[in-house]
């Protein structure tokens, strides 16, 4: 992304902050592994939106006075010889300021004490920190923290939430995002095109993610833009599903939730198949309810549509589809094959966050399709989910570039098992 995006951004986002504030955001710290070893590092998705630096421990602070005008400055880690020769050079100030296109570049070194000075001038009333916890058990963060000290050493400045100011502006998605996950959805193509190409009755699981993660490899070094999950057979019947250690019989479907991220842009892709290449009449009568359903939506969803409408709809097309087959008697039980629901955002996170407030859908937004089936009975699960991106007029499926029809699906795998016989 450029620097604009990032620059264009933060000035969204301090338009909507009060008066006389302060706002602190985190990149965030590593988190410890085992012993002397750390997770590789993940930047705050809102601080990389907002900044475009990928670097642990820096912090952007930005502070608005009663006439609305705004000075940021971004605190970074200070050059260190000896640690840079173990974990990589650190990013300079030209660099963080051609990176984020913020000028005023401080060590953070000093920002203990800056802030101090900042919080007891008696010029600020509000201090804005990222504090969202999935559940209120996860761990602290740099934010949280914060906030603790902040209301036993400043209780007069009131604690404001900017995340919920951020989602707002994450839930619109800009035109580079829109073609950062377009090549997003190139590279998920390959990786799933690869693993149907290898795909052979015997195949483990591990085998499947090991075709899917070379051909995200020939693309850059950041990989799946979340865990993948890829299972074969029984293994299908857990929606989150990551051991990789099942081996696909011949007739098992094998079911894939995976994606790839360009630019920070993430997308969620799933698709399934029979490892042998050719649909049973079961697959294919329950793999078509499933195209016929997530058809339909690309066809109904447009501006003003509710987003709570979308699974409910898909939930009740798919009903009358699988009832129209035979394989359900009474739509209403539609809960014994749909276990989920499938329309998710996607953008800086797979998951990604938004403000759900808006309630409708607007032109702009991308999210998941996902319809799942699950017949335990037939031993037959999968998923088929695609990326939506609403326009002014209706809907794109931005996956439609990943073979999805039975046809499509079985003469790729064809040409696969081809070259496989050919040596290549």
């Amino acid at each position: 992304m450029d620097k604009t995006f990032h620059s264009g951004n933060r000035e969204r986002l301090y338009g909507k902050m009060k008066e006389n504030s302060i706002l602190l955001l985190f990149s965030g710290t590593e988190v410890r592994k085992t012993n002397d070893e750390f997770y590789p590092f993940y930047t705050d998705r809102n601080f990389l939106y907002l900044t475009g630096l990928d670097s642990r421990e820096f912090i952007l602070a930005a502070r608005k006075d009663s006439a609305g005008a705004v000075e940021e400055c971004v605190y970074i880690l200070p050059p260190d010889p000896m640690q840079e020769r173990w974990t990589g050079e650190r990013l300079k100030p030209a660099q963080v300021e051609a990176i984020s296109g913020i000028t005023d570049i401080r060590e953070n070194s000093v920002f203990e004490q800056q802030l101090h000075a900042w919080a007891v001038s008696g010029n600020y009333k509000h201090l804005y920190l990222d504090l969202y916890r999935v559940s209120p058990d996860d761990r602290d963060c740099p934010a949280h923290l914060l906030a603790k000290k902040a209301k036993l050493e400043y209780p007069y400045l009131r604690i404001e939430n900017a995340n919920v100011l951020i989602r707002s502006l994450r839930t619109i998605k800009q035109a580079c995002e829109i073609e950062a996950m377009r090549e997003a959805e190139k590279i998920t193509r390959d990786g799933i095109v690869a693993m149907m190409k290898a795909s052979r009755p015997g195949m483990y699981e591990y085998q499947y993610k090991a075709e899917f993660d070379y051909a995200l490899g020939q693309h850059g070094p950041q990989g799946p833009a979340f865990p993948s999950i890829i299972s074969a057979g029984k293994n299908n019947f857990c929606i989150h599903y990551y051991q990789y250690k099942g081996q696909a019989r011949d007739g098992d479907m094998i079911l894939n939730d995976v994606g790839a991220w360009h630019d920070g842009l993430m997308n969620d892709v799933s698709r399934g198949w029979p490892c042998n290449g050719r649909f049973t009449e079961k697959q294919k009568l329950l793999y078509e309810c499933a195209l016929k359903t997530s058809n339909h939506m690309f066809e109904i969803i447009r501006p003003g549509m509710k987003m709570a409408d979308v699974d409910k709809t898909a939930r009740a097309y798919n009903a009358e589809m699988l009832k129209e087959a035979g394989v359900l008697k009474r739509t209403e039980d539609i809960g014994t094959f749909m276990w989920h629901g499938g329309a998710h955002h996607v953008g800086y996170d797979v998951h990604d966050v938004v403000d759900f407030s808006i309630g409708s859908i607007a032109s702009g937004m991308v999210f998941c399709v996902d319809i799942g089936i699950y017949h335990e009975e037939w031993g037959i699960g999968f998923r088929l989910e695609d990326n939506c991106l609403v326009t002014e007029e209706g809907c794109e499926n931005l996956s439609v570039i990943t073979p999805r029809t039975v046809e499509e699906i079985e003469d790729t795998m064809k040409r696969g098992l081809t070259a496989g016989c050919s040596g290549r």
